[in-house]
C-alpha cells in the first residue's frame, strides 16, 4: 500500500521550497522503499531549485542519505528490509559500453527507480539525481542502495551519498594521488574539504588549501591541510609555486566549478601535473586557454563525476575508515536540522556559514 509522506519540494524556478505531503508507490520490480534517517543540504539541490539542472519541475530534492530499507520489490536479492544503507546515484548497470569494459564506475545507464512518487493531485515528482532523499521515505532502485555497517552514524556516512564522496574521489580515485605527493586543493567547502581529506588519506606530503574566506581555511587544516592560501590577498599561482619548491603541485583540484579558479588551478600545477575539476560549473561557463600552454604544460586535465567512485566498493571500505577513526565525517556536519529547515540552511550554505547542514527525520 503507497505511504504518504512529508517532503521537501521545488515547485518553480527559484521559488523557496515547501513542505508537503507526497504519495511514494510499494515497490516494484528493481526498487525498494528506504526509511531516510538523514539526508545532506548539498549545493547540487539548490541547483535543482535554481533551474540550474533542468526544468522538470517539481522536484522532490535530496540525495545525500543514508536510512534503513523498509521494503523491497518482488525481484531484489541484493538488499532486505532492515538493512541499513547510503543512498548512491551510481546504480551501475552492468550491461553499456562502459560497464563491459570493466569501467563501471563510468557507467552511461545507471537506475533509477521506474515508477514515479507524485502530489497528492498525482503530479509526477522530479527526485534529485534519482533520489529524493528530503523525505521520510524515498523510492530507489535497488542498486542505488549500498550496505554499509550499521553501528555507523547515518548523519556523517550518508554525506558519501554525494559531496563527501565526490571531493575524496577527486583526490584517491581521480587525482590518484600518492604518497609524498604535493596538492593544492581549490576552494574548501564540504567538496573541497573533503578533498583534503582525501589527499591526507592517500599520503600526500604537501597539501594546500586555497580560498578566500579565511574561515574555510581553518577548517581544511582540520582535514589535513599542510599549507595555506589566501586567494582574496595572494597570488595564488606564485603562492602555490612558493609552497611546492617553484615548482607547482602534482596534484591541482578545482572544487569551486568557476573558470577563473580553474585557471589559476591549471597554471599551479608542476609540468606534467594533473588538474581535477570537481566544481560543478553553470551551463553559461566557459574556459578560455592557450593552446600552447594547454599543449606545453603536458599532464592531465580530468573532470571528476562523484570522484570517479563504485558505491559497492568504496562506501563500505570508507565507513569502516570512518568507524576506525581514520576518517572524520562527523566533522563534516555542521548541523542537524529538520524538514521545516532546509530552506534556510540553503542561505547559509550560499553565505558560507556551514559545510553541511543535515536534516533528521
Amino acid at each position: 500500500m503507497a505511504s504518504q509522506v512529508r517532503g521537501v519540494v521545488a515547485t518553480a524556478m527559484g521559488a523557496p521550497v515547501s513542505v508537503v505531503t507526497i504519495v511514494v508507490p510499494d515497490p516494484g520490480p528493481g526498487e525498494a522503499v528506504v526509511k531516510v534517517q538523514a539526508c545532506g543540504v548539498c549545493h547540487t539541490d539548490l541547483h535543482y531549485r535554481e533551474g540550474g539542472i533542468n526544468d522538470e519541475f517539481p522536484f522532490l530534492l535530496g540525495h545525500e542519505a543514508a536510512g534503513i530499507v523498509e521494503a523491497v520489490g518482488p525481484d531484489v536479492t541484493s538488499i532486505s528490509p532492515g538493512d541499513f544503507v547510503v543512498l548512491n546515484w551510481r546504480a551501475v548497470c552492468g550491461e553499456c559500453r562502459s560497464c563491459r569494459r570493466g569501467r563501471p564506475q563510468y557507467c552511461f545507464a545507471t537506475h533509477n527507480a521506474t515508477q514515479k512518487m507524485t502530489l497528492l493531485d498525482g503530479t509526477p515528482l522530479s527526485p534529485a539525481l534519482g533520489i529524493g532523499a528530503f523525505a521520510e521515505k524515498t523510492l530507489v532502485a535497488a542498486g542505488q542502495c549500498t550496505k554499509v555497517d550499521p553501528s555507523a552514524r547515518p548523519e556523517a556516512v550518508g554525506l558519501l551519498g554525494c559531496g563527501v564522496m565526490a571531493g575524496l574521489g577527486s583526490a584517491m580515485l581521480t587525482g590518484a594521488v600518492g604518497p609524498g605527493d604535493s596538492v593544492a586543493v581549490f576552494g574548501c567547502g564540504g567538496v573541497g574539504c573533503a578533498a583534503v581529506a582525501g589527499a591526507a588519506l592517500a599520503g600526500a606530503s604537501t597539501i594546500i588549501a586555497v580560498d578566500l574566506d579565511p574561515r574555510k581555511l581553518d577548517l581544511a587544516e582540520q582535514f589535513g591541510a599542510t599549507a595555506r592560501v589566501d586567494a582574496s590577498s595572494e597570488d595564488v599561482v606564485a603562492a602555490v609555486q612558493a609552497l611546492t619548491g617553484g615548482n607547482g603541485a602534482d596534484v591541482c583540484i578545482e572544487a569551486v566549478g568557476n573558470p577563473l579558479v580553474l585557471e589559476q588551478a591549471f597554471y599551479s600545477r608542476d609540468l606534467a601535473g594533473t588538474l581535477v575539476q570537481v566544481g560543478v560549473p553553470t551551463p553559461d561557463m566557459r574556459i578560455d586557454l592557450p593552446m600552447i600552454d594547454f599543449f606545453g604544460r603536458g599532464g592531465r586535465l580530468l573532470p571528476s563525476w562523484y570522484g570517479d567512485c563504485l558505491p559497492s566498493r568504496d562506501f563500505p571500505m570508507l565507513v569502516d575508515l570512518y568507524l576506525q577513526g581514520r576518517l572524520d565525517l562527523d566533522r563534516f556536519v555542521s548541523e542537524t536540522i529538520t524538514l521545516d529547515d532546509v530552506e534556510e540552511a540553503f542561505h547559509r550554505m550560499e553565505r558560507g556559514e556551514v559545510l553541511r547542514s543535515v536534516v533528521v527525520l
